[in-house]
Order: structure tokens, then sequence, then C-alpha cells
């Protein structure tokens, strides 16, 4: 019943959005989302293991087999839904009178009515131009999850995606200029307040791309995590989002009007996924949906031209990343899998650990763990008789937070890294509107 009573919502607020804003249609588009994703996704998980796309819960009693890749699902949705949403959010600009040809000689944005209706044509090139790469994105991750691909070759495979993007971004915009902050250009002596980083500010939209999906990616093992951080991240978006659409200038709020019209049909589809993966797990993400999830972010950093304060919001995927570069890099061992460690006894997750006497550290690094573990940000175990080092914590956000708060139920530690995701990402937007207007002499909040 509730499931009918959603729909007729969706269909009305769908309706309505031609005669108010086309956020009212983004809404909708997102309930029919969460719908249709929340019914596929039981119908198709048997069919995932059938084909070889399952996987085992290793923080679970007896390790039970759950289907995999199901993020797939929810991604495709999506897109549909984007496909659908192209005549609602360009509504006013449908023709009505032509004499064929190709010839546009009336449009419906010549009625007063549909003045109201906010969202530019130009619009639509950056529009289509983050479909297909959202779309370049979600096939890229399904070879990925098929074929398993080593780390070495999917690391860019963002990037690849990206090119319809910066493609467009060249074409219809090509603004490859940073501010200058006004502190620098005290120290520096000068009035110039722009620097042109020309063919760099595309290796650094191309670099975004790259990072924002795998930090996703790398932020992953527990259940709900790889979806609760993607919703989270969505609602920090939304709320800076609504600031600059109630109280920006009008070239901030049409940008950040494109921002919220891709993220809120995301959350509709998250959300369902959500449902199914977070603990106890039915169903596994895989690294589709992580990829997905990441790329929708820079998608919306790059063409809402934020892309600065994007990664302001991905601190702790970046604090994550920075973490664990001495393992990923060799400099500390690094096992395969470096979630936490399950133990059956008490059904609590403990800090994974990585042997250090089998395989020892670079010797320069050892003062390095000695100075974390003082600090608290692993967990190092020392020869009381020798001194030599045995163990240390894995160097993931994840085991760090069981470190400070010690054993946790699995859903206990997901909320809680969630919680701290979410704090962090409020503290990021008074930052950014605060000292930020304070640095660049400036903000496109009217009101600071």
């Amino acid at each position: 019943m509730h499931q009918a009573l959603l729909l007729v919502v969706a269909i009305a607020a769908i309706y309505v959005s031609r005669y108010y804003s086309p956020l009212l249609a983004a809404l909708g588009f997102a309930i029919i989302g969460f719908l249709a994703s929340d019914a596929l996704i039981p119908r198709v998980s048997q069919s995932f293991i059938k084909i070889g796309c399952f996987g085992k819960d290793l923080s679970k009693p007896g390790r039970p087999v759950i289907p995999e890749s199901i993020g797939a699902i929810s991604a495709t949705v999506y897109l549909f839904i984007m496909f659908f949403y192209i005549p609602f959010l360009f509504y006013k600009y449908l023709v009505v009178i032509t004499p064929g040809g190709g010839h546009r000689d009336a449009s419906i944005m010549q009625s007063p009515v549909s003045d109201e209706y906010r969202f530019p044509h130009g619009k639509m090139s950056e529009y289509l131009s983050a479909v297909l790469c959202l779309q370049s994105t979600v096939l890229l991750g399904i070879a990925d999850d098929l074929f398993d691909l080593r780390w070495r070759h999917k690391f860019f495979l963002p990037a690849v995606a990206a090119i319809p993007l910066l493609v467009v971004y060249y074409v219809d915009f090509g603004v490859t200029h940073v501010l200058i902050p006004d502190v620098i250009q005290r120290w520096l002596g000068t009035s110039k307040t722009i620097f042109n980083l020309g063919a760099l500010y595309y290796v650094y939209m191309a670099s975004m791309a790259i990072f924002c999906p795998n930090s996703i990616n790398i932020l992953a093992g527990v259940n709900g995590l790889e979806v609760g951080q993607s919703i989270v991240l969505g609602v920090i978006f939304l709320i800076n989002d609504s600031l600059y659409l109630l109280l920006g200038n009008e070239a901030s709020k049409e940008a950040h009007l494109f921002s919220a019209i891709l993220i809120i049909p995301f959350l509709g589809v998250a959300f369902s996924l959500w449902k199914w993966n977070k603990w106890p797990a039915k169903v596994f993400v895989g690294d589709t949906f992580c990829y997905f999830a990441g790329m929708i972010f820079s998608v919306v950093g790059i063409l809402g031209h934020f892309s600065k304060t994007t990664l302001i919001f991905f601190i702790p995927q970046t604090f994550n990343f920075a973490y664990s570069c001495p393992q990923l890099f060799g400099l500390v061992p690094c096992p395969r899998h470096r979630m936490p460690r399950f133990n059956e006894a008490d059904g609590l997750l403990y800090p994974s650990r990585a042997n250090l006497v089998e395989k020892p550290p670079k010797k320069v690094f050892v003062p390095v763990l000695k100075l974390l573990s003082s600090l608290k940000l692993i967990d190092l175990e020392v020869d009381p008789q020798t001194g030599a080092l045995k163990s240390c914590s894995n160097m993931t956000l994840i085991n760090l937070v069981l470190v400070w708060f010690g054993p946790t139920r699995e859903d206990k530690l997901c909320n809680r890294i969630l919680a701290i995701q979410f704090t962090v990402g409020l503290c990021a937007i008074v930052a950014r509107h605060s000292i930020g207007s304070i640095i660049f002499g400036h903000d496109n909040i009217q009101f600071l």
C-alpha cells in the first residue's frame, strides 16, 4: 500500500514540476528510482549467484554466500531515470509549432507560466555529458566486477570514463584559471587575482575523477559502508546546494541547481540499495556502485564549478587514503584483505593486523610506526624482551575507529564511521563559507 502511495506522490511531483521547479521532478524520479531498485534487487539477486557474481561475508558466522555487484542494478535504474528526466527538466524548450526541416518556430517557453522554470537550455550539453560519463563509468565498473581487474589496471579507468565530461567542459566552458587568495596576493605584492593553469586544470579534473570513485572503493569492508558514506556525502552536497539556492547569487544558483538535480535521484536509488546492503547484508554492492557513486560527486563538482569544495567534503576518504599509503606503497606489510577481524565467540569486530615478524617494515619507517603508536593512530605490538616489532593494526580508517573505541559490532562500527563523515562534512561547510571568505575576500552566499 505504501508503495502505491509513494508512486502517486512521485507522479504528482513530476507533473507539477512543469509549473514550479525541476527539483520537484527530481524528487519524483528519486521516489520512482527507490521503488524500482527496491523491487528489482531481491528478484535478480539469485541470478547473480548463478553466473558466479557472489562473495562470502567474512564477518558473519559460517561465512554465508551473498550476491555481489548488485550496485549495478541501482546504477542502471539511475541512468534510466536520467534519460526519462530530460523532457521534464527542459520542458519549457519543447517545440510546439514547427514547419519541419529542423526549424524551431515556437516553444512552450513563450508561455508566461513557464517563466518560473529556471533550468537553462544551455545546461543540456553538460547534462548529457554527465549522463554519458556516468554510463561509461557503470560499464567499466561492471567489467571490473566481472573480470576482477588488477588495481594497477583499473585505477585509471574513471579518467577514461570522464573523457566525455572533460571534452564538453572544454567546448562549453573552458575556464582553466583559479582564484589567488588575498593572503598570497599581498605576500607576492601583486594585484593579479587569477592564475591560469591551462592544460594542468584538465589534469586536475581527471585526477579528481580518479580520486572520488577510488576513495569510496578503498573505504569499504563493512556492511553498508560504501552505500552509507555515499548517502552521507549526498546529503552534505544537498545542504551546501540549498545554501546557494536560497542565499547565493544567480550564477551560483544555476550551478548548484544542476548539482541538486543529479544528487536527489541518486539518493533515491542509494537508499534502496542501502536497505539491502546494511547489516546484516543480503547483497554486496561491488565495485560498480563505488565507481558510479564517486563519479557522480566528481561530475557535480566539475560541472558545478566547486571542485575544491567537493574535495573538502571528501576529507575522511582523503585521510583514509593517506593513512593507507605506507601499506599501499610497501613501507609496511600489506595483507590482501585489511578488513576487520571477526570473532565468532562474541560476534564483534577487532582490528586486523599486519605481521611485522615474517615481513619486517622498512627500517626508515620503524620510528614512524612508534610515533603513530604514541599518538594512538595504530595499535603496535612489541616484544617486551627484545623490543622487536611483532605486529600492528592495518592502516585503514575502519581499523583506526576500532583502535579508538575498542571491539564493536559491525552495524555500530559502520554508524560511527558515518557519523564521523557527517560531522566532518558539516564542519567543512562552515569552514568553506567562513574561512573561505576570509582567504579569498568574498563568498557567493550573500549573508556572509
